[in-house]
């Protein structure tokens, strides 16, 4: 087989192959959008490749149920997803940042003690966790959904590898020299060279927030104050015999629409970041 031929049914394989992996990670939101088309009854029955008639049905169902309320539900996970991806990209790229541009005695131990939360799962510290809140006041509120996430250790060891490869020091310094300041040297000079990481982190956090379920369930009780998590599982924990499962699917599915508007608008910066190339000494 001569190098054109290769070339040609490598090129054919890759484009097979990326085919294959398209459609089997499309085709598990067609079937739930599928299934959101469809009622209760045609549930039951089984598989359908085919829409059904019940979209508007199904929404308005979800949407108007007195004892499930979904659009506070989102709104809830808006705020707590949103907040916690911009503080936790934020304050994490800043941190990343004193460790990487300045030379302190205690730089190794502090890098290793934030090395080490990481691999703390929560549910260690969930206890202590919820005895704090409750001395704090912030029990039952979305404060602490949104306020632990100012300390992420995966974020900033994300960062701080972004940093080493993107950013020169020399840059730095010569801010300094310029007179510029280190809030302002990180805000124009640093943020605008992390995007590509930032975009990516954020949409890992915003999406890890809003399918988070173990803290909400921990720390929500009032149902004006739930996420969407919690919601579907109210859905869920029905009676077997009385609840919708129509209304589940189309919950799920109202669920995911702002995981993609949310990736589609951040998606761009990803993408340029393939291609972005720092600032070299």
């Amino acid at each position: 087989m001569n190098s054109n031929a290769f070339n040609k049914f490598r090129s054919v394989f890759a484009h097979v192959l990326l085919v294959i992996l398209s459609f089997m990670c499309l085709f598990f939101f067609y079937i739930l959008f599928i299934n959101a088309t469809r009622s209760h009854a045609d549930l039951q029955k089984g598989f359908s490749a085919l829409p059904g008639k019940y979209f508007l049905t199904n929404f308005m169902n979800v949407a108007n149920d007195g004892t499930f309320p979904m659009i506070r539900g989102i709104l809830n996970s808006l705020i707590v997803s949103g907040c916690s991806a911009a503080i936790c990209t934020y304050f994490s790229s800043l941190t990343a940042y004193g460790l990487y541009a300045y030379d302190f005695k205690l730089k190794k131990a502090a890098f290793t003690f934030i090395m080490a939360i990481l691999v703390m799962p929560t549910q260690v510290t969930a206890m202590g966790f919820l005895r704090l809140i409750t001395k704090m006041g912030m029990y039952d509120s979305l404060l602490p959904l949104i306020i632990p996430a100012i300390a992420s250790p995966s974020v900033f060891y994300f960062m701080y590898s972004y940093l080493q490869s993107s950013l020169p020091l020399s840059l730095v310094e010569a801010a300094r020299i310029d007179g510029s300041g280190e809030f302002m040297t990180f805000n124009r000079i640093v943020i605008p060279i992390m995007k590509p990481a930032i975009a990516v982190q954020a949409i890992f956090t915003f999406v890890g927030s809003w399918n988070n379920y173990f803290v909400p369930a921990l720390v929500i009780q009032s149902k004006d104050k739930m996420t969407v998590p919690i919601l579907i599982a109210t859905l869920r924990g029905a009676d077997f015999m009385s609840f919708d499962s129509a209304k589940i699917y189309m919950m799920i599915f109202v669920a995911i629409v702002p995981i993609i508007i949310v990736y589609l608008f951040l998606s761009k910066y990803i993408i340029a970041g393939i291609t972005l190339g720092g600032v070299k000494e």
